[in-house]
């Protein structure tokens, strides 16, 4: 009789000890943001986009706008995508061409696969603007393909790696290339011409000043040639 009362006691005893340990416990925080190097690791084929992410830190700023509740959208070449640019080419962009690059993928909105059907052409992009052979990107579908054009390349979605309400990610098959790096912006067209109405009023000044001054003149050349005349005839 006592062995039982201990044991219920005891067993009431380590219960209570559970409710107020888990009444102590913190109550969990709010999910951090998508974790998208993650995201691509586990999808795979994505290693030269993530050392990209990384070395330019343009993932710092993927993460801030999803922290921040903005939506977006994220197009993501494949490894061989880029192993099919022309030699050396992403070797030759600087720094600063490369964190464009990365930005050229990023779409500051997000869209699901039916969403492209009514995209507004040229759709803007987290690297700038679409004027001037800026960076302009033109989505297109046919059915169920995505067609993806930059003015130096045509891309097409090949896969949805991740979709959520915030966040969508899609394999591409090409690297997208903006216009800028191989097209120079258009020049600025040159200033107008001052306006003629200066000369002309000092034109108008000059031709006032020359015929005054012919008016002023004309008495006193009379006078001389009278004098003249008057000096020839008495002599």
């Amino acid at each position: 009789m006592k062995h039982n009362l201990v044991s219920t006691f005891l067993f009431l005893f380590l219960q209570c000890i559970g409710i107020l340990a888990q009444a102590a416990a913190p109550a969990p925080g709010p999910p951090g943001p998508t974790n998208v190097t993650k995201i691509l690791e586990k999808a795979g084929q994505c290693s030269t986009f993530i050392r990209l992410l990384q070395t330019t830190q343009e993932i710092s700023q993927i993460t801030s706008l999803l922290n921040d509740s903005n939506s977006i959208t994220i197009f993501v070449p494949t490894d061989n995508a880029f192993l099919n640019m022309k030699a050396g080419a992403l070797n030759s962009f600087n720094d600063q061409q490369k964190s464009e690059l990365i930005k050229f993928h990023v779409l500051p909105q997000y869209f699901s696969l039916s969403q492209f059907q009514t995209a507004s052409n040229p759709v803007q992009t987290q690297a700038g603007g679409t004027s001037n052979r800026e960076f302009p990107i033109n989505i297109t579908t046919n059915g169920s393909s995505v067609n993806i054009t930059t003015g130096i390349v045509n891309a097409s979605i090949s896969n949805t790696i991740y979709i959520d309400s915030q966040l969508a990610i899609y394999q591409i098959d090409k690297v997208l290339l903006p216009l800028q790096f191989f097209v120079p912006p258009a020049p600025t067209p040159a200033p107008s011409p001052p306006k003629s109405k200066n000369k002309d009023d000092s034109s108008d000044s000059d031709s006032t000043s020359t015929v005054s001054s012919s008016e002023t003149n004309s008495p006193r050349r009379l006078l001389f040639f009278l004098a003249v005349f008057c000096f020839v005839y008495v002599s």
